[in-house]
Formats: C-alpha cells, sequence, structure tokens
C-alpha cells in the first residue's frame, strides 16, 4: 500500500507574511530591551563624564584672578617688586584693591570679597590668609610668598586670620556634608517615585519637605554631635542642608514630570556632574576653569557650599545670594511640577466626574 499524498499547509493570516524588519522593531521598541540597551549607554557616558568633570576641575587647580586687598599702597619699591615676583609665582593676576585702614582691608575679608590682605610692616610684608574662605587658596598664597620671600630677601610674615576648624583641617567637612544633602535629596525624590507613586502632587511636595528636614537634621547631627566634627551653628546649618535636599528633591521631581523614566539624567548631569565639581567646596573658586568658577554659583550646591561656610565662619557678614538661588531653583521646580501635574507619572487614580455624580 503506498503512502497517501500528503498536501502541504498553507498557513493563514498573520503566519502567512514573513516578519519584516519594521515589524522586528516595533517588537523591539515594545520590549524590555529597548530601554536596557539605551541604559547601558547612558551608563558608560555617565561614568566617562563624572570622572572627566571631576578631573577637569580637581586634579590640577590653577590660580587664575584672585582677589587681594592692599592696604595704603605697599611702602617701597623693594615691596612693589615682591608683590610683581608673587603674581609671576602664582602663574596669575592678583586683583588688587586698595584699602586706607587696615580694618577697612579686614571688612572685605570677612565678606570674602577678597582672599588676601598685603600690607607693609616691620621693614617687610605682612599677608594675611583666610583658610575659611578657601584653604588651597590660602596655602597657595603662604607657600608662593615664602619661596618669593627667600628669593627677594624680602622679610614676610603669613598669618592665617580666619583658620579652619581642629576637626576639619582641610576644609572639605562643609562640601561633605553638602554633598550628601544634593545627592540624598534627589535620591529621596527618586524613591517616592519608586515606592510611593500613589502619592498626590501636594502630598509629593510635602513628604519631600518632611524628608529634607529630617535628613538634614541627620546629617547635621551626625557631623556635629555624634562625631565633633565641625562646630556648626546648628538651626542654621539644619535649615541650609533642609533647603538644599528640598530643592534638588524637587529639581528631580519636575524633570520626572517633564521626561519620565529619564529624569534621571538631566538631574544627574545638573547636580552630580556640573553642580559639585563647580560648587567651590573642595577647591576655591579662584582656583576653578573661569566657568566653572562662574556657573558653580548659580547651581544648588555651590549655593549650599556658600551658604555653610558662611554660616560657620563668617556669622555678621552672610550673603543673601546663595539662598535666592536656592529658593529660585525650588519654585520653578515647585512651579513646573504643579503646572504640569497632570504629566507626572504619579498620583492616584481619580474617579470620572460623571462616574462620581451617578454614585
Amino acid at each position: 500500500m503506498s503512502a497517501p499524498d500528503l498536501e502541504p499547509v498553507t498557513p493563514h493570516g498573520e503566519h502567512a507574511r514573513p516578519r519584516t524588519r519594521g515589524d522586528s522593531w516595533g517588537a523591539f521598541k515594545e520590549s524590555p530591551y529597548l530601554p536596557a540597551v539605551v541604559l547601558l549607554f547612558i551608563i558608560a557616558a555617565a561614568a566617562g563624564l563624572f570622572a572627566g568633570s571631576y578631573t577637569y576641575a580637581m586634579a590640577n587647580p590653577t590660580p587664575r584672578n584672585i582677589p587681594a586687598a592692599v592696604v595704603g599702597g605697599l611702602d617701597s619699591l623693594r615691596d612693589r617688586a615682591f608683590l610683581a615676583r608673587l603674581e609671576v609665582a602664582l602663574d596669575t593676576s592678583l586683583v588688587l584693591r586698595e584699602y586706607a585702614t587696615e580694618a577697612e582691608a579686614r571688612i572685605a575679608l570677612e565678606e570674602q570679597k577678597v582672599f588676601a590682605v598685603l600690607r607693609s610692616a616691620n621693614g617687610g610684608v605682612a599677608l594675611d590668609v583666610a583658610s575659611a574662605s578657601g584653604a588651597s587658596v590660602a596655602q597657595l598664597l603662604a607657600e608662593s610668598a615664602l619661596k618669593v620671600a627667600e628669593a627677594t630677601h624680602v622679610p614676610v610674615k603669613v598669618t592665617d586670620v580666619k583658620p579652619l576648624q581642629r576637626g576639619d583641617p582641610r576644609g572639605l567637612a562643609l562640601f561633605y556634608i553638602s554633598l550628601a544633602a544634593v545627592v540624598i535629596g534627589f535620591v529621596g525624590a527618586i524613591q517616592l517615585s519608586v515606592h510611593a507613586k500613589g502619592l498626590n502632587p501636594l502630598e509629593r511636595i510635602g513628604f519631600t519637605v518632611a524628608y529634607a528636614l529630617l535628613g538634614g537634621f541627620a546629617i547635621a547631627a551626625v557631623v556635629d554631635w555624634l562625631l565633633g566634627s565641625v562646630d556648626l551653628p546648628f538651626v542654621q546649618s539644619w535649615m541650609i542642608l533642609a533647603f538644599t535636599m528640598f530643592t534638588t528633591g524637587m529639581v528631580f521631581t519636575m524633570f520626572n514630570t517633564l521626561m519620565g523614566r529619564w529624569a534621571m539624567i538631566p538631574t544627574w548631569g545638573l547636580m552630580v556632574l556640573l553642580g559639585n565639581p563647580s560648587s567651590g567646596g573642595a577647591v576655591s573658586w579662584p582656583l576653578l576653569p573661569s566657568v566653572l568658577g562662574f556657573i558653580g554659583r548659580w547651581l544648588p550646591p555651590g549655593a549650599s557650599v556658600n551658604a555653610q561656610h558662611a554660616a560657620v565662619y563668617y556669622q555678621g557678614h552672610q550673603r543673601i545670594f546663595p539662598y535666592l538661588v536656592l529658593a529660585g531653583w525650588s519654585l520653578v521646580s515647585c512651579t513646573v511640577f504643579w503646572v504640569w501635574r497632570h504629566r507626572h507619572p504619579g498620583g492616584r487614580d481619580r474617579m470620572p466626574q460623571h462616574a462620581a455624580t451617578a454614585s
């Protein structure tokens, strides 16, 4: 008996059409692989940019224009020659501002308008520096002045009139607590968006305020009370840290409203890649590349560092500008979030109006 002839079965519907390149791309776009592949390149780029931004700003700080006060002009040609040699040694130009008296120059130093005071004294030059305004600048000025004094045989007396606290000899503690506030501020907002997705707009803002207050208190308490690294004006430093955390948290919330799941990219770029290296906390702004030194003061990390420095070391000579910067970023972020809150991926589902009426 011969086997019966089998007719080939012709597939029907979609199975009859071979899969096109467009079909494959459409399926890929709907799969979890597309965002995963995008993240591969974003993470690699972020790693390189992170290393590059910090290395560019901090690895080889170079002095540029350093504001300095001169009391009454220097008395002798020898003193003026010392000043010229000092500029050569610094490989920069000192931006000199003349003051009639030592008291006026000291006020300028307290108000952080200048980083040093030069005056003639005892047949030589007296140089007053302020480590609290920038340890790296003060160290550079002192070391350069002593080398020039040896080369020119001009007696020089260097005095640190605003030294750092004993528990923070490098002046980095205020940078670190500000860095903690910046990073934990937007990480907290990220966690709210993941684990408390159902929060409505006012609730989200309220919980951002709450974790900012608690987080700022925890940072200040650990650094001051537990470790004793820096003697903080506790309430003021706490409020600055809380303000910083709230600001960075709302910046992420703003970007999350505008960009959805990709909000981390501009937040990280603004706060970490650009903001922290340019804040002046680790390297004083006269030693930063000029563009970074200018931009840093207008970003939340720089504003936070500047506010803390003034609060800890310059009571009575504080400036409103850092607080205005933080307030500006907070106001813009909250406004954008509120106006476009319907675009934010969080919030509880509301009943349609007609359904509520019918019930």
